[in-house]
C-alpha cells in the first residue's frame, strides 16, 4: 500500500485522485484494525468466561468435598418431609407436624414438586448440588469484588468454610445440606457482590429473593445493608436512585415475609407468649440466647471478631474501602443488641422471648467468618510476588490442605448425620425396623416414637405424634407440641424430665397416650421388653401393636 502511495507521486498523479485514495486506503486500514481489536477482545473475553467456569468448578467442589456427607443430614427430613407433603397431602395425611402451618413457601413451592418423582435420597443430592452450584457461583463472584486474581476464590472459599464450621458462635452453618437456608446464603453472597461493586439496585434485588427462600437470613442481611448505605457518606445513592431495587426486592420478600407474618395472625397473645417461651428458652436456646451458647462457642466468636477487626484495618488487606467492612460490622453490632435482649431475657424473659426468637447472631455467624476469609487471602495475595500460575498453585495447595480432614471423611462416609449416637442407638437396625414398618404396617398409621430420632417418617413413611426435632413454627402447634412430648416422653422429674426411652414407661401409660393421640404402634429400644403385642424386633429396637393390646 505504501508503494502503490509512493508510485501516484511519482507520476504527477492528480491531488483529488491521491485525496480519495489515501480516505479509501485509510478507511480500509481502520477496518482490518477495528476488527483485529474485536476479534482480541472476543479471545479475552471467551477465555475469561472459561477461567471463571473453573474456578467456580473448583469452589464446587470445596463445598462438595467439605458438605458431602451422607444423607439425610439433620435438617433435609425436616424440610424435605414439608416440601413433599406440601405437594401431596396423602402422603401422611394425618402427621402433626406434617399438617402445621408451612413458613417456607417460597422453598416449598420451587423444591418440592421434584418429590413426586425423586425418592427422599435423590432429592437430597439433586438439591444439595444445585445448592452447591449456586453457592459456587456467587462466592466466586463476591471473591472478585474483593480480590479480583484468578484462582483466589478458591483459596478464599475454603478458608470461608473451614472458619464458619470451626468459629461460628450459635450454630449457623451456610454450607451443607438441602433446605431453605442454603438458598438463601447463595442469593446473599451474589447481593454482596453487587453491594462492594456499588450497584445497589441489583442488591436490593438479590437480598429481596433471598428474604423469599428464608426471611430471616435475607432479611438481617437486608437490615445490614441498609445500615452500611447509611455509613457511607457521599459515595451512597440517592434514595430515589434505588426505589426501582427497593421495590423489586420488597416484592419478592414478601414470598416470604406473609406466612411468616400470617402464621400467628389467628393466635391469642397467651399463646404466642407461651409459644415464644417454648421456642427460646426450651426448645432453640442454644441458638438464640447468648449466655445458654456454650462458653467454648462464645470465646471462639471471640477471637474470631478481634481477627477481623485486625484485618480489616489493614490497608493490605483490601477491606477499609469497600461496604464489606460496613456490613461486616453491621451485622456484629446487630449481635450487641442481641447480648443486651439476652441479659434482660434473665429480668423479663416473657417480655423478650418474643424478641430473642429472631436469631440475632445469626448473620454473624456467617459474615464474621466471609469477612475473615476474604481479609486473609487477600494478605496473602498482597505479600506474594509470585507469578500468577504460582500462586493459583499456591492457593489450591492450601484449599487441600484446609480440607483434607473433610475429604478423608468421604472415602468412607460412614452413618447420616441425622442418625448419629444419641439420635438412635443403632443406624443399621433403626433402619431395618423403619424399612419393616414401611412394609407391613397400613399407610395411615400414627405411631409412638423415641423423642431423640429425626428419620422416622424418611425412612417409614408413617405418622408419628411428636418428635424433639420436628418443632412446628406457629404457636398453637408449638404449645401443642410440647404437650404432646410430655404426655409422651416426660417423666414429672425436674432433675431427669425425659424417659431415655419409651421402653422405661409403664405400658398402661403408653396405652393412654396412644389412645388420647390415636396412635396404633410403638417404636422403641427392645430393651427392657414391654408387656405388649410385639411384631417385631431387632437387637435393637422394637415394634409393638397397642391397639390390639388393649384389654
Amino acid at each position: 500500500m505504501a508503494r502503490f502511495w509512493r508510485w501516484l507521486q511519482n507520476h504527477d498523479v492528480s491531488r483529488r485522485l491521491r485525496f480519495r485514495f489515501l480516505i479509501v486506503s485509510n478507511l480500509r486500514e481502520t477496518s482490518v484494525t477495528s476488527a483485529v481489536n474485536q476479534f482480541a477482545e472476543q479471545q479475552h473475553d471467551s477465555a475469561a468466561r472459561w477461567r471463571a467456569g473453573f474456578e467456580v468448578l473448583l469452589i464446587f467442589v470445596v463445598f462438595a468435598v467439605y458438605a458431602g456427607w451422607p444423607v439425610p443430614d439433620p435438617n433435609e427430613p425436616h424440610y424435605l418431609g414439608k416440601a413433599r407433603h406440601y405437594w401431596d397431602p396423602a402422603w401422611i395425611q394425618n402427621d402433626f407436624f406434617l399438617q402445621s402451618a408451612d413458613s417456607h413457601w417460597a422453598f416449598y413451592v420451587t423444591c418440592g414438586w421434584a418429590s413426586r418423582f425423586l425418592a427422599f435420597p435423590a432429592l437430597a443430592w439433586v438439591g444439595r448440588v444445585a445448592t452447591w452450584a449456586l453457592l459456587a457461583i456467587a462466592w466466586r463472584r463476591l471473591s472478585w469484588s474483593v480480590i479480583p486474581q484468578i484462582g483466589m476464590s478458591i483459596l478464599s472459599a475454603a478458608l470461608f468454610v473451614t472458619l464458619n464450621e470451626n468459629f461460628q458462635m450459635a450454630g449457623e452453618w451456610v454450607v451443607g445440606g438441602f433446605e431453605a437456608k442454603g438458598l438463601a446464603y447463595a442469593l446473599v453472597f451474589a447481593g454482596l457482590a453487587e453491594l462492594v461493586r456499588g450497584r445497589w439496585n441489583a442488591t436490593w434485588i438479590l437480598l429481596g429473593a433471598a428474604s423469599a427462600f428464608h426471611v430471616l437470613v435475607g432479611g438481617w442481611t437486608v437490615l445490614a445493608a441498609g445500615i452500611c448505605w447509611l455509613v457511607a457518606g457521599p459515595q451512597r445513592p440517592r434514595l430515589v436512585a434505588m426505589l426501582p431495587g427497593l421495590a423489586v426486592g420488597g416484592v419478592l420478600s414478601l414470598a416470604g415475609l406473609v406466612p411468616a407474618l400470617a402464621i400467628n395472625l389467628h393466635a391469642d397473645p397467651a399463646t404466642v407468649a407461651r409459644a415464644n417461651e417454648i421456642y427460646v428458652y426450651e426448645r432453640l436456646t442454644h441458638h438464640l440466647s447468648f449466655f445458654d451458647i456454650a462458653a467454648g462457642f462464645r470465646w471462639r466468636f471471640a477471637l474470631l471478631t478481634i481477627a477481623w477487626f485486625v484485618l480489616s484495618s489493614l490497608r493490605s488487606a483490601g477491606l477499609t474501602q469497600n461496604g464489606l467492612r460496613a456490613i461486616v460490622n453491621a451485622s456484629l453490632g446487630v449481635v450487641v443488641v442481641g447480648i443486651g435482649l439476652s441479659i434482660m431475657g434473665h429480668t423479663y424473659p416473657d417480655r423478650v422471648s418474643g424478641l430473642l426468637r429472631f436469631y440475632w447472631f445469626r448473620l454473624a455467624d456467617c459474615l464474621v467468618p466471609l469477612g475473615v476469609a476474604l481479609g486473609i487471602t487477600a494478605l496473602l495475595m498482597h505479600w506474594s510476588e509470585s507469578r500468577w500460575w504460582a500462586r493459583i498453585a499456591t492457593s489450591l495447595a492450601l484449599a487441600g490442605l484446609l480440607l483434607a480432614p473433610q475429604f478423608v471423611a468421604r472415602l468412607s462416609p460412614g452413618t447420616p448425620r441425622a442418625d448419629k449416637p444419641g439420635k438412635v442407638t443403632n443406624y443399621p437396625d433403626w433402619r431395618d425396623a423403619c424399612e419393616w414398618i414401611a412394609a407391613n404396617t397400613p399407610p395411615e398409621a400414627r405411631f409412638l416414637t423415641p423423642r431423640t430420632a429425626q428419620t422416622f417418617k424418611w425412612y417409614a413413611g408413617r405418622s408419628e405424634v411428636a418428635t424433639w426435632k420436628d418443632l412446628p413454627q406457629d404457636a398453637e402447634s408449638i404449645v401443642a407440641w410440647r404437650q404432646r412430648l410430655e404426655d409422651l416422653h416426660g417423666t414429672g422429674d425436674s432433675a431427669e424430665p425425659w424417659y431415655d426411652s419409651l421402653a422405661e414407661a409403664p405400658p398402661s401409660r403408653l396405652r393412654d397416650v396412644a389412645q388420647r393421640y390415636d396412635a396404633q404402634y410403638l417404636l422403641t429400644e427392645s430393651e427392657p421388653p414391654l408387656d405388649l403385642k410385639c411384631i417385631y424386633q431387632n437387637d435393637s429396637y422394637a415394634v409393638y401393636e397397642i391397639a390390639s393390646s388393649d384389654k
